[in-house]
């Protein structure tokens, strides 16, 4: 048995549950929670576990996190244990997974008990509310809600009726979905070939199985189904529930295989009879075509099975029970009454027969339910708790390992893509100067901080599209075809300064930063080319970045004369557009706040740090200070939205937020630090960038840490689901800034 970590600056989460090895519903749940809120909060917060046990205490079974174990009809266990958390200091919270069965005889009163000798803050997670219960559930239920300090639950509706059965006050009740394994959304044809199911048509349900799951109606449908899709199987996942197996053993599986034989479906039910591990499990999802719950406890509060299989982007059929009448939408599925095989099968049939509409829902209910992936479950559960884990929400909590994965699968031998769908690369969209630009900057801060071949494998593929991009008269251009041809219209059509500018910021950054030599020299050649020939600009942001690119290579390059009479040059340009623009509610460059608007100020402060002119920075403070202002909405990141941005004397677009606006802001914010070290600057620095991790107004995460990818953005319905290349390396610059401002 384990002892807490005792560093007085890291607060501990117990979580009182179920826990594996042992074979449960809530033992797999609380295992997920625990392991996703580690990946995003092990610096700042522990988790531990007081497991319950159904026998005799047997310490060997568990892993580390287990440092207590109850038997669950043991008194003197619940009391025990609950002293010996009041006990230790580093006990922030204590989160109780409830499940009626798990706390023992009498409607399990003995958590209640428990809950009245804690002394420690408390959360109950209710994975069952049931609108009607006996008089003794109830009674333990409402004292379970008197003596917590907040209750979760995971639907509306079973927050409606611990208001209205039960007692409970709204204000103490948050509702937080069931989670779901982060994954990317495939169809079901490499599934079925790894599983040797190809050319088949796939029914399934899983769970531990146990009388109630209805899995009789659905073998009792089949016959009508294969009388028209005979290459159909209906997959029954999972074994027996180990309780249900000590009371009666096999009986309810050995009616079902009677059941399949006499109707002659013997050959086309597959039972699957073990404990699925969760790579097992998420292969044989997204092997199936139609997903069957088929509970027949209409108060089903939450059916783990049914939310995964939603989460796989797979269409529905379900029973309507309490969970399945909220979240089995038309989009997403088909509800049918209890105990009727007959609505099963026509139900089964009409989405066989449309194709398309099942590969629709099998979509919506991928984009549905990507609120609920454990990342954002575990960001849910940490932000209840948070009131009570004053360092969880302090400096740096979201400071995950760098993942340069989805750079390098966006990327190919020519450079790296624009757009992408979902995490998938989407070429018939061609290359940008920009993205390789950016991409080159980045990958150069990261290989100065973790130097890899991988990543000056990636340093000269940009280096070498940005080669590509130049003309030789001056300038580059920007966007080029899947067939990695220059895009002309769009080139002779767009203005290209801000891409050919940012082009010489990032040949700047790739000459000086990084440790490769050869890259220094190739870069550094390129750039003292472009230097000579880059032409004038009229762009608030081409000059900004030209201002970053000379300063850059201020003390490294020969012209260091001409470079600051150019610094000078754009950042007096920026001063005079501010002066002309700003008034006392308006201080800004130009009558909107548009895109990318943090490189202004950084820009005046980069010029500030080499030329000491104190007009530079008054400029940058004033406009840094307003931007600052219109980005938050108390602590949340609100940054302007791309839809229409925000105009003088107009309204501010909320929505379409993107991460390269977010980054940009904590560049400059970076860039103030170092010239006035404020701690409001850091404060804002850092809430800035937990807008990638659910401080922004959908509450979701932004950055996945699964691929290493970054969502296109916050929209008003939720986030944009692909992981572009602008929006990947965006979260990059701003992560690696993060811990250059660590040093």
């Amino acid at each position: 048995m384990t002892t807490l970590t005792k560093e007085k600056d890291i607060g501990c989460v117990v979580y009182v549950t179920t826990y594996p090895p042992r074979e449960c519903g809530i033992a797999n749940f609380s295992a997920d929670l625990i392991s996703y809120s580690d990946e995003l909060f092990l610096e700042k917060v522990e988790s531990k576990v007081v497991a319950m046990d159904v026998g005799p205490v047997t310490a060997p079974l568990y892993s580390p996190k287990v440092i207590f174990q109850i038997e669950e009809n043991n008194k003197v266990d619940y009391i025990s244990v609950a002293d010996k958390l009041n006990a230790m200091p580093e006990v922030k919270m204590v989160s109780i997974q409830h499940e009626f069965g798990i706390f023992g005889e009498n409607y399990g009163n003995n958590i209640a008990l428990f809950l009245e000798k804690l002394e420690k803050p408390s959360a109950v997670t209710f994975h069952t509310v049931l609108p009607r219960p006996e008089s003794g559930m109830k009674s333990v239920m409402e004292k379970i809600i008197r003596h917590s300090d907040l209750q979760i639950v995971m639907t509306e509706l079973s927050k409606k009726l611990l208001i209205e059965i039960y007692g409970a006050k709204a204000e103490k009740i948050k509702v937080t979905p069931h989670g779901i394994h982060p994954q990317q959304y495939v169809d079901t044809l490499p599934a079925q070939k790894e599983l040797k199911l190809e050319n088949k048509t796939i029914l399934a349900t899983f769970g531990l199985l146990s009388s109630g799951k209805g899995i009789e109606y659905a073998i009792a449908a089949l016959p009508g189904i294969l009388e028209k899709y005979p290459n159909t199987i209906y997959l029954v996942l999972g074994q027996t529930h180990p309780v249900v197996l000590r009371r009666e053993g096999e009986i309810y599986r050995n009616k079902l295989i009677a059941q399949a034989k006499n109707l002659g479906v013997e050959k086309n039910v597959v039972f699957v009879n073990k404990y699925l591990s969760r790579n097992d499990l998420l292969l044989y999802l997204q092997a199936t075509d139609i997903y069957l719950a088929l509970s027949q406890n209409p108060d089903q509060a939450v059916s783990g099975t049914l939310t995964y299989a939603l989460g796989a982007g797979r269409a529905v059929i379900s029973t309507a029970f309490m969970q399945a009448k909220e979240i089995v939408t038309k989009e997403v599925g088909r509800l049918v009454p209890f105990s009727d095989s007959k609505s099963i099968e026509l139900e089964v049939l009409k989405l066989l027969e449309n194709k398309k509409i099942l590969e629709n829902m099998g979509k919506s209910a991928y984009l549905y339910t990507r609120n609920m992936t454990w990342p954002n479950v575990a960001l849910s559960y940490m932000n209840i708790f948070s009131p009570f884990l004053s360092r969880a929400t302090e400096k740096n909590k979201f400071m995950l390992p760098v993942n340069i994965a989805h750079i390098k699968k966006m990327t190919d031998n020519f450079g790296i893509f624009q757009f992408a769908l979902l995490s998938n690369p989407d070429p018939k969209w061609g290359y940008t100067l920009d993205d390789n630009a950016r991409a080159l900057v980045a990958l150069s801060w990261y290989n100065d901080l973790y130097p890899s071949e991988e990543a000056e494998s990636l340093i000269n593929i940009f280096l070498k599209f940005i080669e590509r991009s130049s003309i030789d008269t001056g300038g580059f251009v920007n966007y080029f075809n899947t067939d990695r041809n220059p895009h002309n219209e769009l080139n002779q059509n767009e203005n290209l300064e801000d891409s050919n500018a940012r082009a010489l910021w990032a040949l700047s950054v790739a000459s000086t930063n990084t440790k490769i030599g050869s890259v220094k020299k190739h870069a550094s050649t390129l750039f003292q080319k472009q230097f000579k020939l880059h032409k004038k600009v009229i762009s608030p942001r081409a000059a900004a970045f030209y201002i970053k690119a000379f300063v850059e290579n201020l003390s490294h390059h020969e012209n260091t004369d001409e470079a600051r009479k150019h610094i000078e040059f754009y950042a007096d340009f920026l001063v005079d557009m501010f002066e002309e623009t700003s008034d006392d509610k308006w201080k800004w460059f130009e009558k909107i706040l548009a895109y990318s608007n943090g490189i202004l100020p950084d820009a005046l402060l980069a010029a500030y740090s080499v030329s000491g002119n104190p007009k530079y920075f008054k400029v940058a403070k004033a406009s840094l200070d307003f931007l600052i202002e219109q980005s938050f909405e108390g602590d949340i990141c609100v940054p302007v939205g791309q839809g229409g941005w925000f105009k003088k004397d107009g309204k501010k677009e909320r929505y379409d937020q993107q991460p390269e606006e977010v980054s940009a802001l904590i560049l400059a914010l970076h860039k103030m630090i170092l010239v006035e070290d404020d701690p409001i600057y850091r404060q804002k620095m850092m809430l800035a960038f937990d807008w990638f991790f659910g401080n922004n107004l959908s509450k979701q995460m932004v950055y996945t840490h699964s691929t290493g990818g970054t969502y296109d953005g916050v929209q008003e319905e939720g986030v944009n689901l692909n992981q572009g290349a602008e929006s990947t390396i965006a979260y990059l610059l701003a992560r690696l800034i993060m811990e250059i401002n660590q040093e």
